[in-house]
């Protein structure tokens, strides 16, 4: 019962529908679609490069004018690109980095994001000061402590010594309790007179309302994750245990005869599940958005 109450509390407490984007002046709409259509061609165009590439020789490839759709699409370069480095242990191990990685950073992320906007401990500014002045230290300053760290505990080339010293994020903290912040106080104050928990709120109240910005955080952590080049490099040494970002590294040749179909191949290989998860994704994002829209 008392959780019947909270949800119908909760639908309650959902804004209203913002105003249409049809009620906008006719000059705003349409310069809001030449900037819309500006960023679609400034991010798009590297994409699409990269796909028409994949489908290239390189004569093509070099060939001026540049030629935007492939002559003759060939496939030949996934199947150099699959072969020339063993993509199927590193699509293994960048999944199992990824999801343990993201993971750790979304759950300690939401809890201590909810213990800086909602309980009451000593020297709780001061401990957020210092978070923030996390946020001001480049990751590449701590790559020798961790390594070392790593190394002291017999973690080198395994996964704990990948995921580990990333579990926790300065960022996922802070824009997580900016967020929590602007959520109304008097759900919490319901919550705790229908006999909620902490644990309880979080998950029934506090959750629900921050859909969108847990949401985008995730994506944020996954993508960085799936990306991260620089400490699975230093922390691993043999191939069984490298990731996807490092083998697109070994495509590369170092005496510049870089096959760039390939390349370009294999990077396809290692963004399109990202591609898929961020399609999957931004449907959450946009009824958490939305969800205020809709009288409960």
């Amino acid at each position: 019962m008392a959780d019947e109450r909270i949800e119908t509390r909760l639908q309650r407490a959902m804004p209203s529908a913002a105003s249409s984007p049809l009620d906008m002046p006719r000059w705003q709409m349409i310069a809001a679609y030449v900037l819309m259509l500006a960023g679609i061609i400034v991010i798009g165009l590297p994409v699409y490069w990269m796909i028409a590439a994949a489908f290239k020789t390189m004569p093509e490839i070099y060939s001026v004018p540049v030629t935007w759709i492939p002559r003759q699409p060939v496939r030949s370069n996934f199947v150099r690109a699959w072969h020339a480095a063993p993509f199927g242990r590193y699509y293994i191990n960048t999944i199992i980095t990824t999801f343990f990685g993201s993971g750790a950073e979304l759950f300690f992320a939401i809890t201590s994001a909810y213990a800086f906007a909602f309980l009451r401990f000593p020297k709780k500014n001061a401990a957020f000061v210092l978070l923030l002045a996390a946020l001001l230290v480049p990751n590449q300053v701590t790559l020798l402590p961790n390594y070392l760290t790593v190394a002291r505990l017999g973690w080198i080339n395994t996964y704990q010594g990948i995921i580990v010293p990333g579990a926790a994020v300065a960022y996922g903290t802070f824009m997580l309790r900016q967020y929590f912040q602007t959520l109304p106080r008097d759900l919490m104050d319901a919550a705790k007179v229908d006999g909620a928990g902490h644990l309880r709120t979080l998950w029934h109240v506090v959750l629900p309302l921050a859909q969108p910005a847990v949401i985008t955080f995730g994506l944020i952590s996954v993508v960085a994750k799936w990306n991260d080049f620089a400490w699975p490099l230093v922390v691993t040494n043999t191939q069984d245990m490298r990731v996807l970002s490092i083998g697109i590294y070994w495509l590369l040749d170092q005496e510049g005869n870089t096959q760039w179909g390939t390349v370009m191949a294999g990077t396809i290989f290692v963004v399109l599940p990202v591609l898929l998860i961020f399609l999957w994704a931004q449907r959450y994002i946009v009824e958490g958005m939305t969800a205020g829209a809709v009288k409960g």
